[in-house]
């Protein structure tokens, strides 16, 4: 798949997206179990979201990707729009916190993940579009979002590990 169209599937590589979709999250939630206060405001790199803003931004995106995955499933050649993710973590206010975070991409994931499984091999070929990298297929979206998950969870997997 074109990098420009999914800059995520080096992550995902030949992975189903859909286990991959089901997987990430109790990863997650295994690993913060035990964090503290402080894990949650570390950063995996100077510069870098904390463990906090990844967890808010994959709340963000989950809640994103599901609007994109049912309006491209829904309305013929449906273009996505775009969304500044670093304003979006802007704008997060302090008592947004990580194992809310947490929750709520949990809680979204698992209401998103039947709707994943149903899909037909002629849902997962609708075309939709994105602004900025064009033409794309419902399964791009999987794999972006699959692709996505991938690329936190290493960065968590970094911060957990920097004790």
């Amino acid at each position: 798949m074109n990098a420009t169209l999914n800059p995520w599937e080096r992550f995902l590589g030949d992975r189903d997206p859909i286990d991959v979709l089901a997987d990430v999250p109790a990863r997650i939630e295994a690993m913060a179990a035990a964090w503290t206060p402080e894990r949650w405001e570390r950063s995996y790199a100077p510069g870098k979201w904390t463990a906090r803003q990844i967890l808010l931004h994959l709340a963000e995106g989950e809640a994103m990707m599901s609007v994109r995955l049912r309006m491209a499933l829904t309305q013929d050649d449906f273009t996505f729009q775009p969304y500044d993710q670093d304003k979006w973590i802007g704008r997060e206010p302090a008592g947004a916190t990580g194992p809310l975070a947490l929750a709520a991409f949990v809680a979204m994931r698992a209401v998103e993940l039947p709707l994943f499984r149903s899909l037909t091999p002629a849902d997962r070929t609708r075309a939709c579009r994105h602004p900025e990298r064009g033409r794309m297929t419902v399964e791009t979206v999987l794999r972006t979002l699959a692709g996505h998950d991938l690329n936190h969870l290493a960065q968590l997997e970094q911060i957990d590990r920097a004790r």
